[in-house]
């Protein structure tokens, strides 16, 4: 099966073992995987801030760095849902309408893909700890992903999954949000990483980076006992050496 990866920015920019770990997976998954270096982004923060025409040149070079008839998977439901949803309001009826439309049905975000498409949900990870999920406002409203992240996480080795308070509320973060109402985005960060601690949870996973960059940054400002970890790390952790690209 061949599969594009799509890295979005910020991972590039500062997760890049959590691409490099979707990569793994992936592969593990019996995938071919390739990668296009002269990728960028798919348009998300300029589209949410109102600049569509922005939003509409960054997309279309994304439409034009991938395969429209091939798998394109991406370690972020938030990028997902932008392609999915947002591209409907840059590219309906111009002349990229259809190449739009069947790009939009075969991009995927990571666990989507591994549990619906690969068929694959155990990996021999291994973490020692208790967690919880937390669910995304991008992956459960706009990817309607809920259960496929849990799936994969039940047949990691060592780690109790729990279900927190309030799983589905946003955590604040939202792209530009965060920038403009910092008191009101805050205290979403501190109520999501509470009903966490209110577990006794050692980790919060998520599928979306952006949402554990905003809750890390509350961690770590304020010393707390917890971690955030992408699912893609979660899945790769204990059973797979660093292997370079």
């Amino acid at each position: 099966m061949k599969v594009e990866l799509f890295v979005p920015c910020f991972v590039d920019q500062l997760y890049p073992e959590t691409a490099f770990n979707t990569m793994r997976l992936l592969e593990k998954s019996g995938c071919k995987v390739s990668y296009n270096s002269k990728q960028t982004c798919c348009g998300q923060p300029a589209y949410n801030a109102g600049y569509w025409d922005e939003a509409k040149e960054v997309g279309t070079k994304f439409l034009n760095d991938f395969n429209e008839n091939t798998y394109v998977v991406a370690p972020s439901a938030s990028c997902v849902g932008m392609i999915k949803g947002g591209y409907n309001d840059l590219f309906t009826n111009t002349m990229v309408h259809n190449k739009c439309r069947n790009l939009q049905s075969n991009i995927w975000e990571l666990s989507d893909f591994l549990v619906k498409v690969a068929k694959k949900d155990y990996f021999g990870a291994e973490l020692e700890g208790k967690a919880v999920y937390h669910d995304s406002c991008s992956a459960l409203r706009e990817c309607k992903i809920k259960d496929e992240p849990r799936q994969l996480l039940s047949k990691v080795h060592g780690l109790e999954m729990l279900e927190m308070k309030d799983t589905d509320m946003c955590c604040g973060f939202g792209g530009t949000f965060a920038v403009k109402f910092d008191a009101i985005s805050s205290a979403m960060a501190e109520q999501k990483v509470n009903h966490a601690l209110e577990q006794k949870a050692d980790y919060i996973i998520s599928t979306d980076l952006s949402c554990l960059l905003h809750l890390q940054g509350y961690i770590d400002k304020n010393s707390l006992p917890i971690k955030t970890m992408h699912i893609a790390d979660v899945l790769c952790n204990g059973w797979l050496e660093s292997t370079e690209y």
